[in-house]
């Protein structure tokens, strides 16, 4: 079936000299892959650039169910970066944010609400001038709400623990390890509160931020399975001092 949607680049790698394939996540498909051909002939119908991970696009897909790679026909840039390949900070949560996106959204059908959020918070990300340095912790934590899993803080009392398992503020030490201390856990409360356009009044040191962004891996990792360790997590640990 031939498709007209917009996608999200997640990956891209070369397969051959001039073959890629690419990863997407699309808002009427979900995640789909295809095998493309590209060149750097400006005749060519499609460049490597065009397919750069995080890049938003218009597509028209023939998307055939017992087919791995579909079969790409048009693409055309639907939202042009001004900042984020240009600015190291920007480009390097981008990196982070799609090895993130590319393993949490695997198996992932057609969410609108998802690629919206997705979509928003790209284009938030690439016309910001400063306040960005948590982007990343909230981009994370606001999409658990997607996933079906987003931390319950209603019942929060102080002194409770949560229990990263059961996405819930808990009196008692759980079953298990996955869980935060008291201190950790009234940090969750502080996420709940932050959004794109508020983060910037909410001051973490560097190692307050890595340490929120460990526990939101290990978090994800309670609720996805087989999510691997991620290789663009030690470059963003060094950004925002």
């Amino acid at each position: 079936m031939l498709i007209k949607t917009k996608a999200i680049v997640l990956r891209s790698f070369k397969y051959t000299d001039n073959r890629l394939i690419v990863d997407f996540f699309t808002l009427d498909c979900g995640r789909v892959s295809a095998g493309i051909t590209v060149s750097n002939s400006k005749k060519a119908r499609f460049t490597k650039n065009l397919f750069t991970p995080f890049t938003i696009l218009n597509i028209e897909i023939d998307v055939r169910q017992r087919t791995s790679l579909q079969k790409l026909h048009e693409a055309s840039v639907a939202y042009p970066m001004t900042s984020i390949p240009f600015q190291v900070e920007k480009t390097s949560i981008a990196l982070f944010v799609t090895e993130f996106l590319y393993h949490a959204l695997k198996g992932e059908q057609a969410n609108k609400a998802l690629f919206e959020y997705i979509e928003d918070a790209i284009e938030w990300l690439d016309l910001a001038d400063s306040g960005f340095a948590n982007f990343h912790i909230v981009f994370l934590l606001r999409m658990s709400l997607f996933l079906g899993f987003m931390p319950n803080i209603e019942d929060y009392s102080v002194g409770d623990l949560f229990d990263l398992r059961g996405s819930t503020f808990v009196n008692t030490i759980p079953p298990h390890r996955d869980y935060l201390n008291i201190s950790e856990s009234a940090l969750i409360g502080t996420m709940m509160r932050m959004n794109f356009r508020t983060m910037h009044l909410f001051r973490l040191t560097r190692a307050n931020r890595n340490r929120l962004l460990d526990i939101l891996i290990i978090y994800y990792r309670c609720h996805l399975p087989d999510f691997p360790e991620l290789k663009s997590l030690e470059v963003l640990r060094q950004l925002f001092s």
